[in-house]
């Protein structure tokens, strides 16, 4: 059974202090789709004033990663196990940039997400395709890490 991490506003609190850093803003949740925004400051910019890449990539990743927490079982958790990038339009300082994070695949042990990354008028920045690993609670882990003495007749 999923947490209850429908809402933008109930997401929003449970996002990682880096993701806080960057300002993301949660507009839809679903399980199978977020959509957020950010406004592209100053201080995540490169020179001449734009979006650093790894700001865009670290943007993405918040979505892919609590795209995945919505559909996560209370007590697990997840961790990004691969990402590409693909970029294709520079993201000014001053404007807001809009990412649209899709399920892709959503497994029990690993779920992918794509996100398109968009300026306010539809332009294209950026294209990021993420695999999500699932790990499952410490304790569950460890049970079934657990050696049954009457395997190993070791009674």
């Amino acid at each position: 059974m999923a947490e209850n991490l429908d809402t933008p506003s109930t997401l929003q609190e449970r996002m990682p202090p880096f993701s806080r850093l960057l300002g993301i803003q949660f507009t839809t949740v679903s399980p199978e789709r977020v959509i957020a925004e950010m406004l592209v400051r100053d201080d995540l910019c490169t020179t001449p004033e734009i979006l650093h890449g790894g700001a865009v990539m670290a943007f993405a990743d918040t979505l892919g990663a609590l795209a995945t927490v919505v559909n996560l079982k209370h007590g697990y958790s997840t961790t990004t196990i691969e990402s590409k990038t693909n970029f294709f339009a520079p993201a000014p300082a001053g404007t807001k940039i809009i990412g649209d994070c899709t399920a892709l695949h959503r497994g029990k042990r690993t779920m992918a997400w794509q996100t398109r990354i968009t300026n306010e008028s539809g332009r294209l920045i950026a294209i990021v395709t993420q695999t999500q690993m699932i790990l499952e609670p410490k304790r569950a882990v460890a049970e079934s890490n657990a050696v049954d003495p009457a395997s190993t007749g070791t009674q």
